[in-house]
């Protein structure tokens, strides 16, 4: 029986995840990857947030990121490993996220005592993570913590983002959705990435995209308009509510009064980061 009001740990982490997220659309992470040899641009993400499984090939990576196309990884790693290694990457995106938080938030926010109230509570809150069957999460709970607040709480916000996105894979697989499908499946309930977006950095077609889109319509899962039927609507918010199931612990432990004031502040540093431009204006939508 959680003690938790309805949907609050979700609430909490949509607002702890952006504040991870702001790194890989900013381009502090391709002039640290720069300045150490690494210059391909489109290998970025996948250095960076692979890094903590160390040398990894495509397959391990195709595998734990989920919706990106195999050709577009195999296209980058493990080739990127003889240029830069995995310790130096996780430096360099650390370094990264310093930059970023700065410029997005100012200095006086990541020296505040709300910046190290917010990290004590997500730092908490990574204590009931699991590692069972969660890959990229566990990877990542390897890793030291930094000392400097905002970066711990960057650290922590990761952590708890990499959780909940091990158990989201669990639940899109259980739910039969491939990659593609579940990309589009997303972006027609107006909450995923756009299609401009999910074509440009996922590696997959226009004709891959809308073959996704025509076995969903093969399934009752989307209209002949693109939106999502009443089966595809409730699908989706199957997947999104066993979501939670699997990701209660984090928050369940961190409590009631820990969750709300964790909401609170991470909401506060999340506003202020997008509207500061973290994030470009057509990232989400079904257009």
């Amino acid at each position: 029986m959680t003690s938790l009001p309805a949907r609050a740990a979700r609430r909490c982490h949509a607002v702890v995840n952006p504040l991870h997220s702001t790194v890989y659309f900013a381009p502090d992470i391709a002039r640290e990857f720069e300045r150490l040899g690494l210059p391909d641009r489109g290998a970025d993400y996948f250095v960076s947030r692979a890094a903590a499984f160390g040398r990894v090939g495509a397959g391990t990576v195709t595998a734990t990121f989920y919706n990106f196309k195999h050709d577009l990884v195999a296209r980058h790693l493990p080739a990127a490993w003889e240029v830069i290694s995995p310790e130096a990457a996780l430096e360099a995106r650390l370094r990264a996220a310093d930059s970023v938080l700065r410029r997005l938030l100012g200095d006086d926010a990541l020296s505040s005592k709300e910046m190290a109230e917010a990290a004590e509570l997500a730092l908490r809150a990574t204590e009931a993570c699991s590692r069972a069957a969660r890959p990229l999460y566990a990877a990542h709970a390897d890793l030291p913590v930094p000392e400097a607040p905002h970066l711990a709480y960057w650290h922590a916000a990761t952590l708890l983002r990499e959780h909940r996105g091990d158990g989201h894979l669990m639940t899109l697989v259980s739910a039969g959705l491939d990659p593609v499908e579940a990309l589009a499946s997303h972006t027609a309930s107006g909450k995923g990435m756009s299609p401009k977006w999910i074509l440009r950095t996922r590696g997959w077609s226009a004709e891959e995209w809308e073959a996704a889109r025509e076995r969903l319509r093969e399934r009752g899962l989307l209209a002949a308009d693109g939106e999502l039927t009443q089966a595809g609507t409730d699908l989706r918010k199957a997947i999104e509510d066993e979501t939670d199931r699997l990701d209660q612990a984090p928050y369940e432990h961190l409590g009631a009064a820990g969750v709300a004031r964790l909401t609170e502040l991470a909401g506060a540093f999340t506003k202020a980061a997008m509207e500061a431009g973290a994030f470009p204006a057509d990232l989400i939508g079904k257009r």
